[in-house]
Parts: C-alpha cells; structure tokens; sequence
C-alpha cells in the first residue's frame, strides 16, 4: 500500500478532468482532445463518465497492486504530472471561459502544451 495516496489522488484528478471535460464541453466552451473520448462523448455523458472513472479504476487497481515495482512509482509519477499539467489547461480554459484571460493567451497556450505533449509522447 505504498502508493495509495499517490494513486488515490491520481483518481480523483482524473474524475475532476471527467467532470471540468463535460462542462467545458457541453457548454460550447472547449472540444475534448482525445478522439476515443470524443466519440464516447457523442453517445452520451455517461458512457463517457463510466469508461473515464472504469479506466481510472484499473489504473488505482494496478499500481496498488504492483505499488512495490519501480516502475509503478515511476509510472504513477509521470501519470500525476501529466494530470496536474491537465488541471492547468482545464484553470486557463476556466478563466477564459470568465473572461478573464485573452483568447490568444489560450491559443497560446494549447500550442505550447501539445508541443510538449508530443514531445513527451
């Protein structure tokens, strides 16, 4: 049980990205990235709710169970990066949506985070 803090905060961050990713989404103010979730977005809020918190669930279930391997650690480490850099795209896409940012400092900023994003991938 050595990760169980890491993985249970790795869960709620991605239930957080599920919930911010439908109301960005249905709201006309963002498009969800991930053409797989797209498409489950498209038959509906609960499919795509029930697969994103299913894929979680396997996630917390397999690095507790492997939490003694290294490369659980690792993996749950480069996971919560790439989840609290998600928690930042879904805070800009927030205060552009209140109009407190400029459309181009998000564009700017997509830019910037697929590029890195590919250059992680």
């Amino acid at each position: 049980m050595r990760l169980l803090r890491g993985t249970t905060l790795l869960f709620g961050l991605n239930l957080l990205d599920a919930l911010l990713t439908l109301v960005w989404v249905r709201n006309g103010i963002a498009t969800e990235g991930n053409q797989l979730m797209a498409r489950l977005l498209e038959v509906g809020d609960l499919t795509f709710l029930a697969v994103k918190v299913a894929i979680g669930a396997v996630a917390f279930v397999v690095l507790l169970r492997w939490s003694n391997l290294k490369l659980a650690r690792y993996g749950l480490a480069v996971a919560l990066a790439i989840y609290i850099g998600l928690m930042g795209i879904h805070v800009f896409t927030g205060l552009a949506a209140f109009g407190l940012i400029s459309e181009t400092a998000l564009e700017d900023m997509a830019f910037w985070t697929k590029t890195v994003f590919a250059a992680i991938i």
